[in-house]
């Protein structure tokens, strides 16, 4: 009789916390896990829960400093962030103002008071369950964990409990069972005790960072090879193919029908490990979708041994039932081991039907990737709303195509970092509806670029224009230089993916963590950080069609950033107008910023460990980026099998030092020898170059060039076992890259369709001391040489926006 493998057993000692750390009654426990997080439990009959949960997978935390008061009644527990007060053995009940709780939990040196049943009303939200059919206006969103108050609670009173077996319990119970978080505005370690709690997330493979492609339409082998074939002659990246229901068997009349399927169908697909082979060969990765709704059909070839396992008597498909043991072992057994035998590389769950069965179905398919450790755990999944973070990349389902709604996906995206949440995957240009328009298609594409996943995907239809190739001349190029800009990243994005599994720190977070302010600003509550380097002010609005430009209004956050593209200088701690042409995209890179790059050259579906490294380093600060490389696709960096390469920038006005040595790992995991580019941007060329390996000074394969703003020094076949140190000299090598907003005026002076003449005269007005208000009358004087009154009402709005700054 088939059973769970090892690999699903859970040790449940991680489920009990130190006795010194818990204060148990009759009916309530109270545990202390850290100085900010407190567990809440209260039981009618007495009876807790000390099994993991599908919430939580540890308890088992080091015992913090705190201080037990009680007498017979009162209850007080305080701790360097709170003081809790509990009147002993009564049920948690919070009044409508929290002087007569009998429960409640004071945020120390403050005037905020937590009690049972807080309304927690000034909490920043999180996430939702999905993005179907949503273009715009307000979505409601869970509870997130950051929170202007300093405080906010999570329930697990309706868990699915896991039993050593690794098998989920459906439990209904009554018990009050909550974590506390008070944590004033420390949020870093708020996030630090969630993920103790709950489980780090998962690191997920490299090639997921790669594009993704999805079309809900009928593919056969045949048609994915010149799907392929038209990706790579138009030089765009591919590194995942998504297969939705159609992959599998259906009926045969009506391929509309039978949503449920694990089986290929070898009508499309005669070979399926031939056809898996031929991606795998070109750096392509299979994900298939599955929706189990309709459960097992009585069609799939392993019908006839599923029901016999199960010892059941039917004609008919079989229900899928998450909570029936003997089902969901028998479903890993006879459905989805012998798919995973096809080599396939991951799946997209697609179920809609019930919370808590997509809730077990995530953690089960999590858990049975761990019988390989050649494998790493993989899943593109619907939100299942508990600790989403251990669950690989959530699917934000079929958006609208629209401008409303690309406007809302980086808020959205910030938001997921509140309740500890990276890896979204939205529809990279919308998924239906709408109306297809290059501007919007590729401002979807250069947010996709600077996103925690890049997914092109599209409804049925021929007209949906997702292949960037379709596109004109000029969207084209576009298109393909922010592919393969993506593609580049991949080094960076995957050390802050690293550091995101090991230390907690999510890929995108919001401005208004520094600035709440912000918060209430639509042009500003979109700003983000992505990772440690830079900051991006997405475009998601139309341009002004006069001026040809996108017109952005901006915050810089404190300090000095440059424009990633461009290197242009901004002063942080102030507000900005940009302009921005279609190509142009503003994302900025903060004073000593290392950005490590791949040089893919001909390869563009490549994303494994480069043996080509362009590391892009700004000027202005000292810095220290350490490059994470493994694998990328197994579980064996768990057992040391990666590489920290430390990239060292030491930064003087005349003087600057680049230090590149293996900081700890096996370098065996990256290659022997790896060429350098390593790209001073806003930095003149320097009087005085010189190379060392390991101290001693080499002359042979080493070239400098300059490239606009930038001084580039090359360095060929370095052995990556051996320290690289690069050190150049100068007087004045910044580039004077000061942000000045007439170069951008000018520019679109330069770009009108006005006699030059008449440029001129702008140019004198625009250029002037004249206050604002004077400039406005002068332009408007211009009608009467011939200027139109489209471009006095352009230079109107343009004012309009520079007087707000």
């Amino acid at each position: 009789m088939a059973s769970f493998g090892k690999h699903f057993e859970v040790n449940q000692t991680q489920g009990k916390s130190q006795i010194s750390a818990v204060k148990q009654g009759t009916l309530y426990r109270i545990t202390v896990l850290t100085e900010r997080l407190i567990r809440l439990e209260f039981s009618k009959d007495g009876s807790f829960n000390d099994n993991l949960t599908d919430l939580v997978s540890n308890r088992n935390f080091e015992v913090p400093k705190f201080k037990l008061e009680e007498d017979d009644k009162y209850l007080v527990i305080t701790t360097s962030y709170f003081s809790l007060q509990y009147l002993k053995e009564k049920p948690f009940k919070g009044p409508s103002f929290a002087p007569d709780a009998n429960l409640k939990v004071k945020l120390l040196n403050t005037d905020k008071i937590w009690y049972y049943g807080h309304p927690e009303a000034r909490n920043f939200l999180a996430s939702a369950f999905s993005l179907d059919n949503f273009s715009g206006g307000n979505k409601k969103l869970n509870k997130g964990l950051y929170s202007t108050d300093g405080f906010v609670s999570i329930e697990d009173d309706k868990p699915l409990v896991i039993n050593d077996l690794g098998i989920l319990n459906n439990i209904d119970s009554d018990n009050v069972d909550l974590y506390l978080f008070m944590y004033k505005r420390d949020f870093g370690l708020c996030l630090k005790d969630y993920f103790t709690l709950t489980g780090y997330p998962a690191l997920i493979p490299r090639y997921a960072l790669g594009i993704w492609w999805y079309r809900d339409k009928i593919y056969s082998f045949e048609d994915t090879k010149k799907l392929v074939s038209a990706f790579n002659q138009n030089e765009i990246p591919l590194s995942v193919l998504l297969l939705g229901e159609f992959w599998h068997i259906k009926d045969r009349e009506n391929f509309n029908l039978h949503k449920s399927g694990y089986t290929f169908n070898r009508d499309l697909f005669p070979s399926p490990t031939e056809f898996t082979s031929y991606m795998h060969e070109r750096g392509i990765k299979i994900g298939l979708q599955i929706d189990p709704t309709e459960g097992i059909r009585k069609e799939e070839p392993s019908y006839e041994d599923f029901i016999k396992e199960m010892q059941i008597n039917v004609k008919n498909n079989v229900p899928f039932n998450a909570f029936d043991k003997m089902f969901i072992i028998t479903y890993f057994e006879k459905i989805i081991n012998p798919l995973m035998r096809t080599d396939v590389d991951f799946f997209w769950i697609d179920y809609k039907k019930d919370i808590k069965s997509l809730r077990a179905l995530a953690y089960y398919h999590m858990q049975d990737f761990k019988q390989s450790e050649y494998k790493r755990p993989m899943l593109l999944v619907r939100n299942p709303g508990i600790a989403a973070h251990k669950d690989g990349v959530l699917y934000s389902g079929e958006t609208v195509v629209s401008w409303d709604t690309l406007k809302y996906l980086p808020y959205y995206n910030s938001n997921a970092s509140n309740i500890g949440l990276s890896w979204w995957s939205h529809d990279v240009g919308g998924f239906k509806d709408g109306t297809e328009d290059a501007e919007l298609y590729m401002r979807y594409v250069q947010l996709a670029t600077f996103s925690p996943i890049f997914r092109f995907s599209a409804q049925r239809g021929i007209y949906y224009k997702r292949e960037p190739w379709r596109w004109d001349f000029k969207t084209f190029n576009i298109v393909k230089e922010y592919t393969q800009l993506r593609h580049r990243l991949i080094p960076y994005i995957y050390t802050k993916a690293f550091e995101y599994t090991t230390k907690g720190l999510p890929l995108i977070q919001p401005l208004y963590y520094a600035y709440p302010e912000t918060v209430d600003e639509p042009s500003l509550r979109n700003e983000y950080f992505f990772g440690t380097e830079l900051f991006v002010s997405p475009i998601t609005s139309p341009k002004d069609t006069v001026m040809n430009r996108a017109i952005q209004r901006i915050f810089v956050p404190n300090g000095v950033w440059y424009e990633f593209k461009s290197g242009k200088r901004f002063v942080g701690g102030k507000r900005y107008v940009t302009f921005h042409k279609d190509e142009d995209y503003p994302v900025f890179a903060k004073a000593g910023a290392i950005i490590p790059m791949a040089n893919i050259s001909s390869n563009y579906n490549f994303y494994d460990n480069p043996e080509k490294l362009d590391i892009h380093i700004f000027p202005g600060k000292s810095n220290t980026f350490n490059l994470y490389e493994d694998d990328g696709i197994t579980r064996l960096y768990e057992q040391g099998y990666y590489i920290l390469t430390s990239i060292d920038y030491n930064y003087m006005q005349n003087n600057y030092t680049v230090i590149i040595h293996p900081l700890e790992g096996k370098t065996a995991i990256i290659p022997n020898k790896r060429d350098y580019r390593i790209l001073f941007r806003n930095t003149k060329k320097a009087d005085k170059v010189e190379v060392f390996i390991n101290g001693e000074k080499i002359e042979e394969g080493i070239s400098t060039d300059v490239d606009e703003n930038d001084f580039i020094v090359s360095v060929k076949a370095v052995d990556t076992t051996k320290q690289l140190t690069i050190n150049c000299g100068g007087q004045d090598i910044e580039i004077d890259a000061g942000r000045i907003v007439n170069e951008d005026i000018n520019s679109i002076i330069s770009d009108l369709k006005i006699k030059t003449k008449l440029k001129e005269d702008l140019a004198r007005i625009a250029f002037s001391n004249m206050e604002i208000k004077k400039k406005r009358i002068a332009i408007r004087k211009l009608k009467s040489k011939g200027l139109d009154q489209i471009f006095i009402k352009m230079f109107m709005k343009l004012y309009d926006y520079l007087a707000d700054i």
